[in-house]
């Protein structure tokens, strides 16, 4: 009743996957749910549904390539605490590979010198992943939000903000005439221009995850006009560089910073903002910051679980060797 062809000799069209077993080739609506282990598919029309088993599996239903942020905004909604890792590596298979595990990427061009072919690749692993993207600037500079965002980048972090007036400009920069002043020139995010028109416009403008890092004392004591701000979704804290504006570097449990994202929580929360925070791979310190009503955290980064976990491996190896 319906064709059935493998992955090897068939192709869906913005459909990618990996796996070597048969899929049913069908068009369909926007209703569908998906979890880590397969994916459910309800059709329009005739057909009620059809479901599958296969382990690794993606659909793509959405045309742009801005299809993953919906998923990450619906947990935050449901509030469940999302998690996702700090990617600073060049290689795309370390997004490829996380991204079965992650609510999200935040992959960061402020501390590293990740390019923006590198940062292109990345996209690309994190959409086949099925994982949300959200991509850290390096500073306010219009033309690196635009690059970013042209690149298909699905969320856009301002590091280092400062004033009201500066993330005002950033949100605006985020997004297209009349809700912003994002200059028009996308490719990928398009579909290469299968996608366009009145409603791309809508669909980037509608799904763009829009964040401003509070990490400055300045920028706590501007907090009640920032969270008013339109088009603003989220904030999130940079505890070290806040701890270090406070006058208690590196101190990031101390009393008063704790407090102090307490205070964003509460006012971001009270705007209907999301509140995330970067921070290292410590169990402990998330589970703290989610009681303060963070939303979502990146905890880690790659070159720390890769180093944490070969440590621990080498080390307990050793010990149970008893040789240095």
């Amino acid at each position: 009743m319906f064709p059935l062809r493998s992955c090897q000799d068939s192709w869906l069209p913005r459909w990618p996957w990996a796996c070597d077993r048969a899929v049913l080739v069908a068009h369909i609506d926007r209703t569908r749910t998906t979890n880590r282990n397969g994916f459910r598919v309800h059709f329009n029309g005739r057909i009620e549904s059809v479901s599958t088993d296969f382990p690794g599996l993606v659909a793509f239903e959405e045309p742009c390539v801005i299809c993953n942020i919906h998923k990450f905004r619906e947990k935050l909604a449901s509030g469940a605490l999302c998690l996702g890792p700090g990617i600073t590596f060049y290689d795309p298979s370390v997004t490829e590979a996380i991204a079965p595990s992650a609510d999200f990427v935040w992959i960061d061009l402020e501390h590293n010198p990740t390019s923006l072919e590198s940062l292109l690749s990345h996209l690309i692993a994190a959409r086949a992943g099925g994982v949300a993207s959200i991509v850290r600037v390096p500073s306010l500079e219009i033309a690196w939000t635009k690059r970013v965002l042209d690149t298909g980048a699905e969320g856009v972090i301002l590091p280092r903000s400062t004033t009201v007036d500066e993330i005002r400009q950033f949100v605006d920069a985020c997004r297209y005439p009349d809700a912003g002043t994002r200059g028009f020139g996308p490719r990928r995010p398009t579909n290469y221009a299968r996608f366009g028109g009145k409603e791309y416009l809508q669909h980037a403008n509608d799904h763009v995850f829009v964040v401003a890092q509070i990490e400055t004392v300045e920028t706590l004591e501007q907090l009640d006009e920032i969270v008013t701000i339109p088009g603003l979704d989220s904030l999130v804290v940079g505890p070290n560089d806040l701890s270090g504006s406070m006058g208690m570097l590196a101190q990031i449990d101390h009393p008063r910073v704790l407090e102090a994202i307490k205070q964003i929580a509460e006012k971001a929360h009270a705007a209907g903002l999301y509140v995330g925070l970067g921070m290292g791979a410590t169990i402990d310190y998330a589970l703290e910051v989610r009681t303060l009503g963070v939303d979502w955290v990146q905890c880690g980064n790659d070159f720390e679980y890769m180093i944490r976990f070969a440590d621990q491996l080498y080390g307990d190896i050793r010990q149970r060797l008893d040789t240095p």
